[in-house]
């Protein structure tokens, strides 16, 4: 993700065109790990990798400012800028969004049912009137001179940010579905949709977790709702695709990002490990 990096790592990169690129089909889907631990010395360990981005959550761990805002510096810095940062955001506050925005990363709204939800996430994001924008410009989050660097000379730094980061919403309740014709139509700058299946489910009143048959009617009615909504506003999507060769390929056919592996999942391949070793030394 080099070739979108900003005029400093301290500013987002420009993720809106990455996503944009991969939903043409101008470069493969942006590959990622999903980042489930809030942990500085993971980050450290899977930053140099080459991911093309991290999910980062928020919403699930409990950590504070600082470290959210670390982990995204880490992210960026030690990845020598190949590495986009995500942030999940704890729900729909304002200053939330704020300090994940201001510490260089782009960022995933979850639970998004509404056109309302949509247009307050939206504002909360972009500087300006224009965009109906209600960001707070941060006076010290750039150095004069240094990292305030716009990408594009004829506008400033602030209209540039407006461009750059980007905006996922999660739809995670079959009213976010149903209503997820009116949001796009009402809220086209949201860049990106991932449909969060397992929240999805749970209001739905359905059976949800890992490896749960997912053959319902109501809810293969569901998906097909959500994916035509999708592709009439040519909008790109993310999901998870844990699987390899043609599988992935298959899976991941209309997505633009696929996240394709945990910390948590690889932390739980020790409990394997360890009933192995037990097996063994019996």
């Amino acid at each position: 993700m080099r070739d979108y990096m900003a005029p400093s790592l301290f500013q987002p990169h420009r993720v809106r065109q990455a996503i944009r690129d991969a939903h043409e089909k101008k470069i493969p889907p942006l590959v990622g790990y999903y980042a489930g631990l809030s942990s500085v010395p993971i980050t450290r360990f899977c930053a140099p990798m080459g991911y093309d981005c991290v999910w980062i959550d928020w919403e699930h761990t409990s950590c504070n400012v600082e470290t959210m805002t670390t982990i995204v510096h880490e992210t960026a810095f030690m990845s020598g800028g190949r590495t986009i940062p995500w942030v999940r955001v704890p729900g729909h506050d304002h200053a939330a969004i704020g300090f994940a925005l201001d510490a260089g990363a782009s960022v995933i709204v979850p639970q998004v049912d509404t056109v309302e939800q949509a247009r307050f996430v939206v504002s909360a994001t972009k500087f300006g009137t224009k965009q109906r924008g209600t960001r707070s410009a941060p006076p010290f989050r750039f150095v004069p001179g240094l990292t305030d660097t716009p990408f594009n000379a004829q506008q400033d730094v602030w209209r540039n940010m407006n461009g750059q980061a980007a905006i996922m919403i999660q739809i995670e309740s079959l009213e976010g579905i149903n209503n997820l014709d009116a949001i796009l139509t009402e809220v086209p700058d949201i860049d990106m949709v991932w449909l969060g299946s397992l929240d999805a489910r749970i209001s739905m009143n359905l059976p949800a977790g890992w490896g749960i048959p997912t053959d319902e009617p109501e809810w293969a009615v569901a998906v097909e709702k959500f994916q035509t909504t999708l592709q009439k506003h040519d909008k790109p999507y993310a999901g998870f695709s844990f699987g390899t060769g043609e599988e992935l390929r298959k899976a991941t056919k209309d997505m633009s990002m696929c996240i394709v592996t945990s910390d948590t999942e690889k932390l739980a391949g020790m409990i394997e490990q360890l009933a192995s070793v037990r097996s063994s030394l019996a």
